[in-house]
């Protein structure tokens, strides 16, 4: 009877210990990781503090693999679900890919570290959004000034609308 009792206690114990080490032991997600960020958990920023210049990201075109993994919360997973779709012609191109694995907020959280490249005459609103400092206003005007005849008639044109600092990153976007 007192060894019954005793697999009895031991084995529920014993399972629940297992688990509990199982999970201590599993790497967050990318939605665990895009909530921490939602809630301003220190480390979910895309930029460093003290350091306001913007950050030249990863060409979603060209990104290696190892690249890509250095991503907060990505997994080798997502790596080959992002390296499947390519090229990306436009960033909503690769919200409506991406957004079949992963919630938006995983995907808005992607984006603060990778870009899909522009085109000076072809890219939607959403697409020359990814420039920093860039709104939704500035966009419409550029893509009314097409076309651009030259890469170089694109740039003048972005220059009368940013910083010395995102534009040295905004050329960067551009294919």
């Amino acid at each position: 009877m007192l060894r019954r009792l005793t697999i009895r206690f031991v084995v529920p114990l014993f399972i629940l210990l297992l688990a509990s080490f199982f999970a201590a032991c599993s790497s967050s997600t990318p939605s665990e990781q895009a909530n921490n960020a939602a809630r301003g958990t220190p480390g979910s920023s895309a930029t460093q503090p003290g350091n306001n210049a913007p950050k030249a990201k990863l060409n979603l075109n060209t990104a290696s693999e190892n690249d890509l993994l250095t991503i907060p919360g990505m997994t080798t997973r997502m790596v080959h679900e992002f390296q499947e779709y390519r090229p990306y012609q436009s960033i909503t191109q690769f919200r409506k890919e991406i957004s079949k694995y992963v919630a938006p907020a995983v995907i808005a959280d992607y984006e603060k570290y990778v870009y899909v490249p522009i085109s000076q005459n072809g890219s939607d609103p959403a697409t020359l959004q990814q420039i920093p400092g860039l709104d939704a206003a500035e966009a419409a005007a550029l893509i009314a000034g097409r076309p651009y005849a030259t890469p170089e008639a694109f740039e003048a044109k972005l220059a009368e609308k940013l910083t010395a600092d995102e534009l040295v990153v905004a050329k960067t976007y551009i294919r």
